[in-house]
């Protein structure tokens, strides 16, 4: 079976059903001929005419009949179904192709050939194939598209099989699925220098002493596969054990995204609401700090970190920067709101240690949770806030802004704990406003007389 695209093919054979499920394929003119021959059969019984009851038996027996020779078909048939690509951002298309062989050594009849999708991708599509020779094949493909995040599945593939008069429609199913993953969409972001260093392996003022190349001077066990070089002969004769030097690494600069998923913090829902914006900021944020280099790692106020599979929660090292943004991707293609109401539980998992770059996309927030994230600042080399106000994306494009809502005075607070925080307005481009944090970060002086906290990227 052939492969390409991004997609892998998936085949099946078919499903049968029971003579009951025969039965239940019988169309309206099958019921319509049983019933018509029953009837006349219970009239040629009572009004005792014989050549009645032999045109009822015939009616009632046709559409039996036809019933079992498509139950019985013996058709051979396998299909496949291959996504490209199965991984698409909100509002692009991705293409479906599906692939039917005759593996028999007899050409099937007229068939209808379907598609089960979820209503968000579109109609159902259906094709009708002709007759397929023996060790033939017959290939149809189709567009899904979705305005809404999420992972839909794809499948069963159905088979509609009928007889030459109509009497019986049965549909025969294969047994597998495949899942299309809508991902948020991705904004490129400029390679702008907010830390102060331009790349995550930089020489930037965080960067440790192992950066130099020198190796620990506190020896380790051996280990199978060791180089014989590296032994340490004078802790060796110390601990009366085998010791070796340890190599380490290159320390990479690391960033953080903080996703605040509480479900009071947004308004309005659909693709245009404030919570999707965040989500597709986060991404693209994610994806640019990958590209440059960074370990990064998405963490969310209910304190669950992705993906985490490290030591230290970060991922994004070499040649696992593309593993890392697809988990990363499918985490936040499905994300929803949380039941929380405090930012403390992220807050309790940044207070462990230094998290480098910290970028934040913040709900609507009051003075208590505001206090909150200010506490965040505290443990990052350099910190930038994106703040979602709630009344402007809760009202039309064109309604009369709040007059009391409070969000300049939670900017000033984050602004003076150190973070460069700005203010997301309904339609902003994340583009601008990454600019905007650098142009801020560069010579914006806070009401308290300090510059804005450092960010990166």
């Amino acid at each position: 079976m052939t492969t390409g695209g991004t997609g892998q093919p998936r085949g099946s054979r078919l499903e049968k059903g029971g003579a009951r499920t025969a039965l239940a394929g019988l169309s309206t003119r099958g019921r319509s001929f049983l019933a018509a021959g029953i009837a006349a059969a219970v009239c040629a019984y009572v009004l005792g005419q014989p050549n009645l009851l032999r045109v009822g038996l015939l009616l009632a027996a046709l559409p039996l009949i036809c019933a079992a020779v498509v139950y019985r078909t013996r058709y051979r048939v396998s299909g496949s179904r291959r996504l490209a690509p199965a991984r698409v951002p909100t509002g692009d298309e991705a293409r479906v192709h599906l692939r039917m062989d005759n593996v028999s050594r007899l050409p099937t009849g007229l068939l209808m050939l379907q598609d089960k999708v979820p209503y968000v991708l579109g109609p159902r599509p259906r094709f009708v194939l002709d007759r397929v020779e023996a060790g033939g094949r017959r290939e149809v493909s189709y567009r899904v598209r979705s305005d809404l995040r999420g992972r839909y599945p794809l499948g069963p593939l159905q088979l509609r099989l009928s007889d030459p008069f109509g009497m019986c429609e049965l549909t025969r199913s294969f047994s597998t699925y495949d899942t299309l993953t809508v991902i948020p969409r991705v904004e490129a972001l400029p390679p702008v220098r907010l830390t102060g260093e331009a790349k995550g392996y930089g020489d930037g003022r965080q960067r440790a002493v192992a950066l130099a190349g020198e190796d620990d001077v506190i020896p380790r066990g051996y280990r199978y596969g060791d180089d014989l070089r590296r032994v340490h002969w004078r802790s060796t004769a110390r601990y009366g054990e085998l010791m070796v030097r340890r190599e380490e690494q290159p320390q990479r600069a690391r960033c953080t995204v903080l996703l605040d998923t509480r479900a009071l913090a947004y308004a309005g829902a659909g693709p245009d609401s404030a919570f999707e914006w965040a989500v597709s900021g986060a991404a693209s944020v994610l994806v640019h700090m990958l590209e440059r280099g960074f370990s990064v790692r998405l963490l969310t106020d209910t304190g669950t970190s992705v993906p985490g599979e490290g030591a230290d929660g970060y991922a994004g090292a070499g040649g696992e920067s593309a593993d890392a943004a697809g988990l990363m991707m499918d985490t936040l293609a499905v994300i929803d709101h949380s039941d929380g109401a405090s930012l403390s539980r992220a807050y309790d998992v940044l207070r462990g240690g230094n998290e480098g770059l910290l970028v934040a996309f913040f709900g609507d927030i009051d003075e208590e949770q505001a206090a909150i994230a200010a506490k965040m600042r505290q443990r990052s080399g350099g910190a930038v806030a994106f703040l979602l106000d709630g009344d402007t994306w809760g009202r039309e494009p064109n309604g009369m802004a709040h007059p009391m809502n409070g969000q300049e005075e939670r900017l000033r607070l984050l602004r003076e704990a150190g973070w460069t925080v700005l203010g997301v307005p309904r339609g902003t481009s994340l583009n601008e406003l990454w600019r905007q944090a650098d142009r801020e970060r560069a010579g914006v002086v806070t009401a308290g007389g300090t510059r804005a906290g450092e960010a990166g990227s």
